[in-house]
């Protein structure tokens, strides 16, 4: 996929990653906050690599980690935008964003948020 490099690769004497705050060049700190950094994903949608709505694609690092009901999110195209960034995007917890993700691939349809289809808090948050 196509990306827009924000931040700096670089390392402390460990070599483990410096902290965001860190590795963030001036461009790609107002690339992120007007959200411009995500303008090649649609060539990434032009290309059929990936869809306009559907799961935001993680690092393949996180792949290890994830449950059963986790991973179903792989069973569509990933998306520039997504149930998890409609419904919070980085306020929401973790496991709140995989069982918004999993909802999606349960009821994918473009017309789900025009047919009142989006998940309300109770059924999003599992109660």
């Amino acid at each position: 996929m196509i990306k827009f490099r924000t931040m700096r690769d670089a390392h402390d004497a460990n070599g483990e990653p410096l902290p965001d705050s860190q590795r963030m060049t001036a461009f790609g700190s107002f690339l992120r906050s007007s959200s411009l950094d995500e303008l090649p994903e649609l060539w990434n949608v032009v290309k059929g690599d990936m869809s306009l709505v559907g799961p935001r694609p993680l690092l393949m690092e996180y792949l290890p980690l994830y449950s059963a009901e986790q991973y179903r999110r792989h069973e569509v195209r990933p998306g520039v935008s997504g149930w998890a960034q409609i419904n919070g995007r980085n306020a929401i917890e973790w496991e709140e964003k995989f069982k918004l993700d999993t909802w999606y691939v349960d009821n994918q349809s473009f017309l789900a948020g025009y047919e009142g289809d989006f998940p309300d808090d109770q059924e999003s948050s599992g109660t």
